[in-house]
């Protein structure tokens, strides 16, 4: 059974253009410039499993036609990975079930506290999510459809990052830790989700230098570019990024 996963959104914290208008040097002309938060779907039969819960959820799970939702799996607490959670009510009232949320202790006590009332029944509103924490390897779905699970942490500024191995793909929206390259697990994959968030260095991201040190040193078949902020123009990227480093796009659509 093929598996696929769908890049929902690949725009930094404040996505591209900004909420003032500002496109920065993004030509505002090519679609794909046009960036929600980060957030993607893995597929695989009638299991969907989120990635990440971006405020711009809503939108993105219309635009791609999502009518689903398996599990959600959380790679961090901050804001643009977590506040469209709310958004995911309607999935709980289709089954009636709570929906299964994973992440570490950090992310689920965060969510929590920050939107309990999805946790626990608050006047009539019913709880719609449970929550797991979870270990260095879990399995999501059943028989055919299951898809394994590797976790490994990595550091975002003064936080830290879940990295989620699966289907010879890791995912990493959030990290500015080169020693993630020391992790042989993560070493000659099919496909590499990383992020860049600029062109000049970052205190909590990898820039664009910082990305290709990490896609030379891993060497996976392809790196996608993901959490692109305002000064990274789509087709800039393409002119400057070897043949197998890809810039993401809103709707990126990969088979893993």
């Amino acid at each position: 059974m093929k598996t696929k996963l769908i890049i929902l959104g690949c725009g930094s914290s404040v996505g591209v253009p900004r909420i003032d208008g500002e496109w920065g040097r993004c030509k505002r002309t090519n679609k794909k410039n046009r960036r929600t938060r980060c957030s993607a779907i893995i597929s695989r039969g009638s299991n969907s499993i989120l990635i990440d819960t971006s405020p711009d959820i809503r939108e993105q799970l219309l635009n791609n036609k999502i009518k689903n939702i398996s599990s959600v799996i959380f790679t961090h607490h901050h804001a643009d990975q977590t506040n469209g959670l709310f958004e995911l009510r309607p999935f709980y009232w289709k089954t009636g079930k709570r929906i299964n949320i994973y992440g570490n202790k950090n992310t689920i006590n965060y969510l929590k506290k920050r939107q309990h009332y999805l946790f626990q029944r608050y006047g009539d509103y019913p709880p719609i999510v449970k929550s797991n924490i979870v270990g260095k390897k879990f399995t999501l779905g059943n028989s055919s459809e299951k898809i394994i699970f590797k976790t490994f942490v990595a550091k975002h500024g003064k936080t830290f990052c879940l990295i989620y191995l699966f289907q010879n793909t890791a995912y990493i929206s959030d990290s500015n830790d080169l020693s993630i390259v020391k992790i042989k697990e993560l070493k000659n994959l099919k496909y590499l989700i990383l992020d860049c968030l600029k062109y000049k260095k970052h205190a909590t991201h990898f820039n664009l230098e910082d990305a290709l040190f990490v896609h030379n040193t891993l060497k996976p078949k392809k790196t996608i570019l993901t959490n692109l902020h305002h000064d990274l123009d789509y087709n800039f990227l393409l002119r400057k990024l070897p043949n197998n480093v890809l810039p993401a796009y809103d709707g990126m659509s990969l088979n893993l």
